[in-house]
């Protein structure tokens, strides 16, 4: 039998036959909005000296795409299971290609944000296509497999988005950053319509727009209360974002629990496995989200790395997540998702252990052995819980499970950043006034330098420059006492300089170390609770989709009937 892409993937009697080719096209679209975040890493300097963006201009920058992107993925997977997953990915992609249309085009800070956030929907509505897609698309025995090569993708995204970006900085401005998305988008869309079957849900009621506007209201608070509060202080708006947040998850679960057909069946999550399983993938974005943040500007602005050069020292940590991803298909069947998700969460913990020992004499070989260690852990252990989750839903509501999966992936990352980043500011701060304690810097001199690594190298170069100046007016002075005094200040000017940025590097390459021990801390404690919630083999949520088999194959499986 002939099988061409657009005869529905639930009228298939057989595996749809271009089902790898589908992948690829899902895998491309994964790889792209995941880049998009981890490019902009390196694009913020350039950026920031254009726009002339403050830090809280710069914050927003970046998550102006997590709020939306974070709080939409319910509802919209919900939306993609009842109309069309194919729709929704489509869609999601002239969206998201807007958005980075607009983002080249504009040359103020509002307008970035606003474009990003444009972006944000667009991946809403992608993130959880290509997983419902791909659940839908393969038959069961090899959704393991393909879910493998899922969050192989995902891995390699975190590290070569800053290696694309990088490349084009070499010659571009930090538009090209956001103009690389449109060709990929055009390719994405042809190969969408081309390779990928149209499916949705046989059999959906009416959707739970109620619970699923409720879902947006409290997500996009707690979202917006990580960003806010730890960054910008606890002032009026992170409290009252807060309380939002508390109150419309308890709206939420309220409503979800006495709904008939809710749009997430919130009673999944006292399933051991299921919880677990969405535990372990918020806690390990959360350790590689926050430790990226701060490992790029390491190797930036300590050691001196450009943007083309960072990405190029980020590549072990995509390798090993493909070796890992490798392991977790052969060892996950054999041993049990408890096993290898567990090992490879003390592998994250390891590798975040091992970041400790960081200081300011640390050559990038002192961060090549954690970076492969984290990305074997990631390898090893996101497969399994992806695929878990995914099972814990039947194939009506395959778009709900990947929004799921993809909202504890994007809630952690935020975590991360936020807690990390916050952690690491405060320790950088207080470090570097210990360094520079009993020197004569102007107090709003030492102020500036403390606000962030970057703008204390930069305030070491000021204070080169001054030395320069004064060099050159000691070359024109009219005596020479005048030459040699004003020489005098220029070597001391100078020797400041000097010992300024090594205050900086020293005081950052402590608040690595300190920040990588509560991330150490924090991924720990997370994998004992993880090891306890886990079940060893078989749990409810596989008895569930065993019983839910023979329904799948008459509302959208890809399988044999």
């Amino acid at each position: 039998m002939r099988v061409i892409a657009n005869q529905p993937v639930d009228d298939m009697r057989q595996p749809y036959r271009r089902r790898w080719w589908a992948l690829l096209v899902l895998c491309l679209s994964l790889l792209m909005i995941v880049m998009a975040n981890t490019a902009l890493t390196v694009a913020a300097p350039d950026m920031t000296e254009d726009l002339g963006l403050s830090s809280s201009d710069l914050q927003w920058v970046i998550d102006g795409y997590t709020v939306p992107y974070a709080a939409l993925m319910l509802l919209l997977g919900a939306i993609g299971d009842k109309y069309s997953r194919r729709g929704a990915l489509v869609l999601g992609l002239v969206v998201f290609g807007g958005g980075a249309v607009a983002g080249s085009l504009v040359d103020s800070s509002a307008g970035v944000i606003a474009a990003r956030a444009v972006m944000g929907v667009g991946a809403a509505m992608i993130m959880p296509a290509t997983l419902s897609l791909l659940a839908a698309t393969f038959p069961r025995a090899e959704r393991a497999k393909a879910i493998v090569l899922w969050t192989a993708t995902a891995g390699l995204a975190i590290a070569a988005g800053p290696l694309v970006a990088g490349a084009l900085l070499e010659d571009h401005g930090w538009a090209s950053t956001f103009l690389i998305n449109v060709p990929i988008v055009i390719v994405a869309i042809i190969g969408t319509y081309l390779l990928v079957p149209p499916s949705k849900a046989a059999r959906h009621g009416r959707i739970d727009y109620v619970g699923g506007l409720l879902s947006v209201v409290w997500v996009a608070a707690l979202v917006y209360m990580i960003i806010q509060g730890p960054h910008f202080g606890w002032g009026t708006s992170a409290i009252s974002a807060a309380v939002v947040a508390g109150v419309g998850l308890v709206l939420f679960v309220g409503w979800e629990l006495r709904h008939p057909r809710p749009v997430l069946n919130v009673r999944r999550f006292l399933d051991r496995g299921f919880a677990g399983s969405n535990l372990a993938v918020a806690l390990f974005f959360l350790a590689v989200f926050g430790a990226f943040y701060y490992l790029t500007q390491h190797l930036q602005f300590v050691l001196g790395y450009n943007p083309f050069e960072t990405g190029v020292r980020m590549l072990p940590l995509a390798g090993a997540v493909f070796v890992g991803s490798a392991l977790t298909g052969f060892l996950t069947p054999r041993l049990g998702m408890k096993v290898t998700v567990t090992a490879g969460m003390i592998g994250g913990t390891v590798a975040l252990a091992l970041l400790t020992r960081i200081d300011a004499g640390s050559t990038y070989g002192d961060f090549v052995a954690p970076l492969v260690i984290l990305g074997l852990a990631i390898g090893l252990s996101l497969s399994p819980c992806t695929d878990a989750i995914m099972g814990a839903f039947p194939e009506s509501e395959l778009g709900v499970g990947g929004a799921v999966n993809d909202t504890s992936l994007e809630l952690g990352g935020s975590l991360g950043i936020a807690i990390l980043g916050s952690v690491l500011a405060g320790s950088y701060s207080s470090h570097l006034a210990e360094a520079t304690s009993g020197t004569k810097l102007p107090g709003d001199a030492l102020n500036t330098a403390q606000d962030s690594v970057g703008a204390g190298y930069a305030v070491a170069q000021g204070i080169g420059e001054q030395a320069k100046q004064l060099a050159g007016q000691a070359a024109k002075a009219g005596t020479p006492e005048q030459a040699a005094q004003l020489k005098g200040q220029a070597e001391q000017l100078s020797q400041g300089a000097h010992r300024m940025a090594d205050a900086v590097g020293g005081a950052f390459s402590d608040a690595v170390a300190h920040t990588s021990l509560v991330g150490a801390a924090i991924l720990g404690v997370g994998t004992v609770l993880v090891a306890v919630l886990l079940p060893r083999r078989t749990g409810p949520a596989d008895a569930e989709v065993a019983e839910a088999a023979p329904e799948a194959e008459s509302v959208g499986s890809a399988g044999p009937r």
